[in-house]
């Protein structure tokens, strides 16, 4: 890893009407636009789904780095992230993230070890830590033959 601090930079631009791009050096340019809730077309990555993309893919990188720091098995892990926005004294404001994660594990896998990374990645979570909204981790681990 390098060392602290990291710099992002993402650029985007817009006209009066019509998308936004966003880019950043050395990756695919996006399209985005507001999401249907906001009376745009629901068709795009807006930036609430952008957020809530973020947590998700964090959170599965965070874990993933510390399974493999402690040699734990695992099979496949999803991760569904709701973000509730909200309007508060006339701004709207994410108020809470909540986390769903399900992972498989081989059978015979240690499952209280699972549970325990799964939590250890929600609180080493750079994204999760940066947010301002209640946080609420729900897992389910599954035990899955392997494949033959």
């Amino acid at each position: 890893m390098h060392p602290f601090p990291h710099r992002y930079v993402v650029s985007a631009s817009a006209e009066p009407e019509g998308d936004v791009a966003v880019a950043s050096a050395g990756l695919e340019p996006m399209r985005t636009a507001p999401p249907v809730e906001f009376d745009g077309p629901g068709d795009r990555w807006s930036p609430e789904t952008l957020l809530c993309g973020a947590l998700a893919d964090c959170f599965v990188l965070t874990f993933r780095s510390i399974a493999r720091a402690r040699g734990f098995e695992w099979v496949s892990l999803d991760v569904e992230v709701r973000g509730t926005l909200e309007r508060e004294n006339r701004n709207s404001k994410f108020t809470r993230f909540d986390v769903e994660a399900r992972l498989r594990i081989p059978t015979g896998g240690d499952a209280e070890a699972a549970e325990r990374y799964l939590h250890q990645a929600e609180a080493g979570c750079l994204i999760s830590n940066s947010l301002v909204g209640e946080r609420h981790l729900a897992v389910a681990i599954e035990a899955i033959a392997a494949a033959a």
